[in-house]
């Protein structure tokens, strides 16, 4: 199990109790705004917006350096835009800020000089590097209107002197000091803080008295601009191509046959969220993996537990020197989400021990429920059909039960880590040939997903977009209400009334942080034109 920054870092611990009902969130109903054209305020996201972002960034490298140490010098500074941006409520597209724009550096020879070195102390030779970057990127409502932001970038004088920073540009706790000090300080860094405003504008004051020093403007650049801290940034944000009315799901697909051509599968991974390992049922991500199956079953009663894999017994327990009998998954989440349920006659101290020993049962266990349907589509006859969930909590850093999903997942829910977007889901995990040619839903909630596996899931999958939607986070996704909010949306995809991605959307809005639904503006199905129709059998 992974220590450090990749096991603590990638959720908010949020919890303050647990829950005391399943409360189905507003914006559940089959009707309203499916079918209504909108315009961009209720377009691909509740509370963000899609925006293209630029801004430049200027690097020095020694003579000599080629082009590959250019590519990495530069790709070093932009990474720092991500904890300067997701200070701001803004995340980009590509995978911690990478997308360097190669056509715009831009080379120059020049002198380091030192003023307030001794008369004859010679200039060093350096090669100034500037350069543009470009991506996609989704901004928070509130900044809608807005066509830039003031920030900054760390500069190469960070990586000697990242004690200087910490202070003023962080939180200033553990965690931001550990990060530092483990090379993460660009994670952390926020120039939105007035301590931080005022120890950039301290620099920058310093460089333009040096600059003032020099001989020659033109080949010349201070020290202190060349080992700057800091390099304040314009972020620019640049109109982005939408949808421009409500989007769909592929139901057609989804309950036309997938991956079983008889069933519409839904896998739910959900991954330990405690930061050192613990039992399961003192893992907070158990309590949210029994809370989205309780909402889902409240929706859907008939929902059938038909496999366990490796095999165990659940319907009985020894508690106490006895056995317990007919006991039932219902059960099992009554007594974890609610401590209600539990078989009469057993005290405080058979009830913890009965629920330990199922917890552990469950513990990395794939479990399957089933409910049987009949699907019709247009004015074809109904046919047999089965909603399927299968199911796993107890994910850490093994990509195993990850790669089951996305094989054999039409749906594909992970509530977890993101490890830095170098855990289990890295698309360095994956192949082409690890997904199904059918097309996929993958909702990933976890920290920032929208930076971390957006854009590489869409290279990775054949068809890209054209058979893969993802709905992911431009922000730290919060724990709390997790599990309920999944449950909201697994249950409404399950109901029959194809909601549109709005609806959808608004069913997990608690959560809701800066989430985004990418790869559907060129889907084609539309409730008007394909009528489908679930009805029990």
């Amino acid at each position: 199990m992974a220590g450090g920054h990749t096991w603590r870092r990638m959720r908010w611990v949020g919890r303050a109790a647990v829950a005391a009902s399943i409360a189905l969130l507003a914006g559940c109903s089959s009707g309203g705004d499916d079918s209504a054209a909108g315009d961009e305020d209720d377009l691909t996201s509740l509370t963000a917006r899609q925006r293209i972002l630029t801004f430049d960034g200027v690097v020095y490298v020694h003579p000599g350096a080629n082009d590959d140490d250019i590519l990495a010098a530069t790709r070093k500074q932009t990474q720092t835009a991500f904890g300067a941006l997701l200070a701001s409520k803004v995340s980009v597209r590509t995978r911690e800020v990478q997308n360097v724009d190669l056509k715009s550096i831009k080379k120059r020879d020049v002198l380091v000089v030192d003023p307030a070195a001794p008369a004859n102390t010679p200039p060093t030779a350096m090669i100034e590097v500037k350069y543009s970057y470009s991506d996609e990127a989704v901004i928070p409502v509130e900044l809608s209107r807005h066509t830039s932001l003031s920030l900054a970038l760390l500069a190469q004088g960070a990586d000697v002197d990242w004690q200087k920073i910490v202070p003023d540009c962080t939180k200033n706790d553990k965690e931001a000091k550990d990060d530092a000090e483990g090379g993460l300080l660009w994670y952390d860094f926020d120039p939105t803080r007035s301590t931080c405003r005022k120890a950039i504008d301290r620099e920058q004051r310093t460089i333009d008295a040096d600059t003032e020093k020099l001989a020659d403007k033109k080949k010349m650049v201070s020290k202190s601009r060349a080992s700057r801290l800091f390099l304040p940034t314009a972020m620019r944000l640049g109109r982005a191509a939408t949808a421009t009315n409500a989007t769909y799901p592929e139901y057609d697909k989804l309950f036309g046959g997938g991956t079983d051509p008889n069933a519409l599968t839904v896998v739910l991974v959900t991954g330990r969220l405690a930061h050192e390992r613990v039992e399961a049922v003192k893992d907070d991500g158990y309590f949210e993996w029994m809370d989205t199956l309780g909402v889902i079953f409240a929706k859907h009663p008939e929902m059938q537990l038909t496999k366990i894999e490796p095999a165990e017994t659940l319907g009985s327990a020894m508690v106490g020197g006895h056995k317990v009998d007919g006991l039932t998954f219902q059960q099992f989440i009554q007594w974890t989400v609610y401590g209600t349920g539990y078989p009469a006659g057993l005290s405080a101290a058979e009830k913890k021990e009965l629920t330990q020993k199922i917890a552990n049962k469950l513990d990395n266990h794939w479990v399957t429920f089933e409910k049987k349907v009949q699907v019709a589509m247009g004015d074809g006859a109904p046919k047999d059909f089965t909603l399927r969930i299968e199911t796993l909590f107890g994910a850490d850093e093994d990509p195993e039960p990850h790669r089951r999903a996305v094989k054999r997942g039409d749906v594909v829910v992970y509530n977890g880590h993101s490890y830095i977007g170098y855990g289990p889901l890295d698309p360095d995990n994956f192949r082409p040939t690890s997904f199904p040619s059918t097309y996929q839903l993958f909702f990933f909630d976890s920290c920032v997903s929208y930076n971390y596996y957006e854009k590489d899931f869409f290279t990775l999958k054949p068809g890209g977009s054209k058979v893969l939607d993802i709905i992911t986070n431009g922000l730290e996704a919060p724990e709390y209400q997790s599990g309920e909010m999944q449950g909201n949306l697994i249950a409404r995809l399950f109901d029959g009334s194809m909601p549109s991605y709005q609806t959808l959307l608004q069913s997990a809005k608690a959560t809701d942080s800066l989430r985004v639904v990418d790869g559907e503006i060129d889907n084609t199905y539309r409730p008007a034109r394909t009528t489908i129709r679930v009805t029990p059998r």
